[in-house]
């Protein structure tokens, strides 16, 4: 089969739970024989066309259709939830030779260019949903549109001519990675074909690592007790909670040392979370690196140079570094929130924490490293869970029956 994904955005700079799930999936069906490429934006990019490993990528003009935005606000729109219009990506989905699926990683103007080629085409699409339709805070959508606010919007025709308010309802099959987000999405569009589509691991690569490489990197010395956390630097992600937790725990355990690695989409948050440093006078027990790219071996090393693994977001639609994590062989302590209840159970394999609650978070985190044999059985838990169940050779099978189902017509 041939099949295009098509993102937003696509970079190794900037990349999260989204761009793993894209490029995994691609590289497995390339192994089987397909052909899988990814079509996207020039967001954050210069380069047109792009390997990123043993993937195609295409990347494509675009604007912002607002009036009277700065540079500051374009870059902030292509790190966060920008809605773009790329006609450039229209016509090469459009003429494209031999396409049998399109697949929209988004909504708005760019999976209304999808659902425009795939209708000129007569070809399926689908649409995943890796967050941000159904169930995103109040505050946070907020934050993701203040670039645009009160600013005149020239783009809402070619809105309406892409079709951007039927994309969800005019796909083949709409997937959903959340359970949260799977159950509003099958309640709001009862006609709808939904399914449930987890992120995967690569469950190898994650399980070795040089721990001591890492450390011996960042400086990091061999008797501090290293806590994890790996997402970007974002107000969704809650870093600054995880900050104010660590004050309590390394009161009591003197040789915690939190690593925040992940690359920084919203820089006044980013400055916020210094600032809280300074505040709480963590400099020394904390290390903040600023992203690194997904086939980096010192990203592995992290995790097993880690003890303990934290992920204590506001909101996250699954949180596929909890599978990496487990992967590695570690316990986490993560927020009981989105879609994370649904592939993870409290005292099980995680203990669930209250975000908002820096208390109940230090608590959780504390009951792992205070006590041993617990953090090794949610370890083990955790471990068997990731390969057994989302391993991306398994995830990425139950992509293609999907892509065989609606390219041979019964999707609907």
């Amino acid at each position: 089969m041939k099949i295009i994904q098509v993102p937003r955005r696509f970079v190794a700079t900037e990349w999260g739970g989204t761009e793993t799930t894209i490029l995994q999936t691609s590289r497995a069906l390339r192994a089987q024989g397909h052909e899988v490429e990814i079509f996207t934006s020039l967001a954050l990019s210069d380069r047109r066309r792009e390997d990123i490993q043993g993937v195609p990528v295409r990347r494509f003009t675009y604007t912002y259709p607002f009036l009277g935005l700065s540079a500051q606000d374009r870059e902030d729109m292509d790190k966060k939830g920008g809605n773009l219009l790329s006609l450039s990506l229209l016509r090469a989905l459009a003429l494209e030779s031999g396409v049998e699926v399109l697949h929209a990683h988004t909504g708005k103007r760019v999976g209304g260019v999808v659902r425009t080629a795939a209708r000129l085409r007569g070809i399926p699409y689908l649409v995943t949903l890796h967050g941000g339709f159904f169930e995103v805070p109040k505050g946070e959508m907020d934050q993701m549109l203040a670039p645009i606010e009160n600013r005149f919007e020239w783009g809402r025709a070619f809105g309406a001519l892409l079709g951007s308010r039927r994309v969800l309802e005019d796909a083949a099959v709409l997937l959903c990675v959340g359970g949260d987000e799977y159950e509003a999405a099958r309640q709001r569009l009862p006609n709808q074909r939904v399914e449930l589509l987890p992120n995967g691991v690569d469950s190898a690569f994650f399980a070795q690592g040089d721990g001591a490489a890492f450390r011996a990197a960042h400086e990091i010395p061999d008797d501090r007790r290293i806590l994890l956390c790996v997402s970007r630097i974002d107000y969704q992600k809650n870093q600054i909670g995880l900050i104010e937790a660590m004050a309590e725990v390394s009161s009591r355990v003197p040789a915690a040392h939190l690593v925040l690695l992940g690359p920084v989409t919203v820089a006044a948050y980013h400055q916020r979370l210094l600032d809280k440093l300074v505040e709480l006078g963590l400099q020394q027990q904390v290390t903040l690196i600023p992203g690194m790219s997904a086939d980096d071996p010192l990203l592995r090393g992290a995790f097993h140079a880690a003890e303990v693994f934290c992920l204590p977001s506001l909101h996250e639609p699954f949180g596929i570094v909890v599978l990496e994590a487990w992967a590695a062989g570690l316990p986490v302590v993560v927020s009981r929130v989105g879609g994370i209840p649904s592939f993870t159970s409290d005292s099980v394999d995680v203990l669930h924490a209250e975000p908002e609650d820096p208390q109940h978070l230090a608590t959780r985190l504390l009951e792992l490293l205070e006590h041993p044999n617990l953090a090794a059985r949610l370890a083990a838990a955790g471990r068997i869970k990731a390969h057994r169940d989302y391993d991306w050779s398994i995830i990425s099978e139950r992509l293609l029956n999907l892509y065989e189902d609606v390219a041979q017509g019964s999707g609907r």
